[in-house]
């Protein structure tokens, strides 16, 4: 079991990704079934999902060296959430909101472009563009969540989300149609939060995209860790660097 979370092997990197993609697809299914009623069929499959993060939490947390140090992570808690949210339908539809916490298994995602930066040339090359990317798109779509969960019950233009994501983009953006708003003091504090925020992320995309591309390696004397493709010297310290081109030109 620890072979395939921690080891190097073509099977290990395999089941890794396998984790990724079924992520992606929990993600989809939250989409989706915000769009259907609640039916027993879909309380079973939200049980089937919270099993299988409960699993894949449990061998984790079996195979740490130091348990007690996970619970300092916020990608645990956030398992935690998202088990407690699918395994809802188990304690009453009174839990329903907890549905929200589940978009949280998205945090899980650093730990695979940790794998990545070891894995991937190509994630070497563009890390910067991609955890913009990255940061982006968990904002929104957790944020949606927020929107949704805290909104679909008592706001009619809310009602599934697809409308929530809709208000999520256009507030981030500072666009602000008018077409769909959230009333009364929570919903204006959760809009502020996503346009402080939102536009903060998206600039940094946009840095990131117009910025020259930077590599990563360590300087063995001052520690600096991003520096030009082409850099011989750092240039915080002016020691001589050797870092690998991976065959660029």
């Amino acid at each position: 079991m620890q072979a395939l979370y921690e080891g190097h092997s073509p099977a290990a990197h395999r089941f890794r990704y396998g984790l990724l993609v079924f992520d992606l697809a929990t993600l989809a299914y939250i989409i989706v079934t915000s769009f259907l009623p609640h039916t027993r069929l879909v309380g079973a499959i939200d049980v089937a999902l919270g099993l299988v993060v409960l699993a894949d939490f449990s061998a984790r947390m079996a195979i740490s060296r130091a348990p007690a140090r996970e619970a300092l992570h916020l990608s645990t808690w956030a398992d935690v959430a998202t088990i407690v949210s699918f395994l809802a339908p188990l304690l009453g539809e009174g839990l329903a909101f907890l549905r929200v916490l589940r978009t949280l298994r998205l945090l899980r995602t650093y730990q695979l472009l940790a794998r990545l930066r070891a894995d991937s040339p190509f994630f070497r090359r563009h890390e910067e563009v991609i955890l913009a990317v990255t940061n982006l798109a968990v904002f929104i779509f957790i944020t949606t969540g927020v929107v949704y969960e805290t909104q679909h019950y008592s706001n009619p233009q809310i009602a599934n989300y697809g409308d929530a994501l809709y208000f999520t983009v256009t507030a981030l953006t500072t666009t602000g149609f008018g077409d769909i708003t959230l009333p009364g003091t929570l919903g204006r504090l959760i809009s502020v939060a996503i346009m402080i925020f939102g536009v903060t992320l998206f600039f940094n995309l946009a840095r990131a995209l117009i910025s020259p591309s930077k590599v990563r390696f360590e300087c063995p004397d001052c520690g600096l860790k991003r520096h030009d493709i082409d850099a011989v010297h750092c240039k915080a310290c002016g020691r001589l660097l050797n870092i690998p081109d991976e065959g660029l030109t």
